[in-house]
């Protein structure tokens, strides 16, 4: 079997470990032809793996966080061509709801060389210029968008705990922003939602922010995403539903909805939207799902 084993340089933590490279050894081992791509930015490595893609490799490993594995999704969806993650970013929420996060770099290696694969879904953003990305985890818009933004900024500290500090910084100037939602439910009903938010997150996958289970329930098996939203309630109450949101059990709270739905189009002025924790474009956007778009290996 081929391997083409991703590694993006230009990532924001994770890309300079040993991990691409003792991954590669420990596939060779297994008797895998395994080459490494690195580009010197996102878009060269699109087209780095694009072409390995195009010459013929039987797999494709990323060894990197959500950004990195997200580059692999857009080249990958609908191709049958099998991705294995070797969780080394800041985040990895993308290979925390594959039960992959824990992973060391052998086990990771070891499982794409076990070659058993299942699918799974991608959900699929469509721009108003009818240009679409896919994203594996969750995307957030509103107060998250905003955490996403300061956290990006922050040189320290490396981690899922840049997250939490952007979370307190952020509530700082926590105030509702204007919505217009519309969406179809998972038994086909359409409904809509119109006013101020302080956030609105659709997932695919259960976490974000390198642990947080925005979406407990979420399965990327199913066919649906999982839109939350929460709505204004003083910033005291808000303060007080963070742990309930690390504990995953904030779907009891008053403020807090949480909606299965097969399509749901996200609009508020001003507001971008981020996917697998990077920018994936201004508000409005329509998300939708692509049942078994992606093939992964699992241990």
């Amino acid at each position: 079997m081929r391997v083409a084993l991703l590694v993006n340089p230009a990532a924001r933590a994770g890309a300079h470990t040993g991990a691409a490279t003792n991954a590669a050894e420990r596939l060779r081992a297994h008797g895998l032809q395994t080459s490494i791509l690195s580009g010197g930015s996102a878009a060269e490595s699109s087209e780095l793996l694009r072409a390995a893609i195009e010459a013929g490799v039987d797999a494709v490993a990323v060894a990197g966080g959500d950004g990195t594995v997200n580059l692999a999704l857009q080249e990958l969806a609908g191709t049958g061509i099998p991705l294995g993650i070797v969780p080394a970013g800041t985040g990895n929420d993308f290979a925390a709801t594959l039960g992959l996060r824990e992973l060391d770099v052998a086990a990771a290696a070891d499982a794409i060389a076990g070659g058993v694969t299942r699918s799974i879904d991608l959900a699929r953003v469509t721009r108003d210029d009818g240009s679409t990305r896919f994203f594996g985890s969750v995307l957030a818009s509103g107060f998250d968008s905003k955490v996403n933004d300061r956290a990006n900024a922050m040189r320290w500290p490396r981690g899922g705990s840049r997250y939490n500090i952007a979370i307190l910084v952020e509530f700082l100037t926590l105030a509702g922003i204007p919505y217009d939602i519309a969406y179809e439910g998972a038994d086909g009903t359409r409904g809509e939602v119109h006013g101020d938010l302080v956030m609105a997150t659709v997932g695919n996958g259960r976490t974000y922010g390198g642990g947080i289970p925005i979406a407990p329930d979420a399965d990327p098996s199913d066919g649906l995403l999982d839109l939350v939203l929460v709505r204004p309630a003083g910033r005291l109450r808000l303060l007080r539903l963070l742990p309930k949101v690390y504990r995953g059990t904030h779907a009891i709270v008053p403020e807090v909805s949480i909606t299965r739905v097969r399509s749901v189009r996200l609009a508020s002025p001003g507001v971008t939207a981020y996917a697998d924790g990077d920018p994936i474009g201004a508000l409005p956007l329509t998300i939708d799902m692509v049942p078994g778009a992606l093939t992964i290996f699992t241990p």
